[in-house]
C-alpha cells in the first residue's frame, strides 16, 4: 500500500488525545510522518477544513475525539528497529495502525508521547 503522507497525517491529527498543543508541538508530530514544509501545510489545512483541529494563533485544538485505541489500533512487533520519533534502537516496535496505513515503529514511551497519553 502507498501511504498518502497528507491523509495520514490528518489521521494521525484525529488521534491525538492532547486538549491542545503549541503548533510547534504538532508540527513535532508530524516531522515523523514528513518534514517537507508543503506536505506539513497541506496536512495542517486538511485538518483544519474537516474541523478536525482548530488553530488560534499558535495553539491548536484536536476536536475529532477519535482516540486511538492500544488495544486495537496498535500492534506490536518484535524485532531490531529503530523508532521513528527518537531514533533509539528498540526489540518492541509499536505501530499504529491507521486507515491511511500503518505508522511505526515507536518505542513504548514514544507511542504514548505521539498519541498525547503522557
Amino acid at each position: 500500500m502507498t501511504e498518502d503522507p497528507v491523509e495520514l497525517g490528518v489521521q494521525l491529527l484525529a488521534r491525538l488525545e492532547h486538549a491542545e498543543l503549541s503548533l510547534a508541538e504538532l508540527i513535532d508530530r508530524l516531522e515523523m510522518i514528513t518534514t517537507h514544509p508543503a506536505t506539513t501545510r497541506a496536512i495542517l489545512d486538511t485538518a483544519e477544513t474537516r474541523g478536525i483541529i482548530e488553530r488560534d494563533g499558535d495553539t491548536v485544538r484536536p476536536t475529532s475525539g477519535q482516540f486511538l485505541s492500544f488495544e486495537s489500533d496498535v500492534i506490536t512487533k518484535t524485532g531490531e528497529f529503530d523508532c521513528r520519533r527518537c531514533g533509539t534502537t528498540i526489540s518492541t516496535g509499536y505501530f499504529m495502525q491507521l486507515p491511511a496505513g500503518e505508522h511505526g515503529p515507536f518505542g513504548s514511551t514514544c507511542i504514548r508521547k505521539v498519541t498525547g497519553r503522557d
